[in-house]
């Protein structure tokens, strides 16, 4: 089980690397903050959802970081330069990679502290729904860079 953790540990980390590469494809930044036809949130606000979310969920409750999410400017904010974006990244990263190792093989099959999505879960399962989140929101900022430029 305890292989398990770090399994958790590695696909979130890569496919962090990936949010990263794509928000490194951009090669106008101004396109990082638009949208194309229905399409209601930008690549750059997909980004800083992504991070508050890994941020919230990973690192300040199962980890005690501190962190406090302002879930309302993570879809508000504008013109975040790319850089900052790619080190908002890379500190989300370290506090996957942090919390994760902490846990234990018992952890993940504890409930989860808190009931996110109006049910009880495993830390186990909702490590699943949120690795499926950053890939869901990973496809819409990839398609947004390629439709876009």
């Amino acid at each position: 089980m305890q292989h398990l953790v770090s399994e958790f540990s590695a696909v979130l980390l890569r496919d962090l690397d990936k949010l990263a590469a794509e928000i490194r494809l951009f090669e106008q930044e101004e396109n990082l903050w638009k949208t194309k036809g229905h399409t209601s949130n930008s690549a750059g606000n997909l980004c800083l959802h992504l991070v508050g979310n890994l941020n919230t969920y990973i690192g300040a409750i199962l980890g005690g970081s501190g962190y406090v999410r302002d879930r309302d400017a993570e879809f508000s904010l504008r013109n975040i330069p790319k850089e900052k974006l790619l080190e908002q990244i890379e500190e989300v990263k370290r506090t996957v990679a942090s919390t994760l190792e902490r846990l234990s093989a018992d952890d993940l099959q504890k409930p989860y502290p808190q009931q996110v999505l109006g049910y009880e879960m495993t830390v186990s399962y909702f490590l699943i729904h949120l690795y499926g989140h950053l890939n869901y929101h990973l496809g819409q900022i990839n398609y947004l860079r390629r439709i876009l430029e």
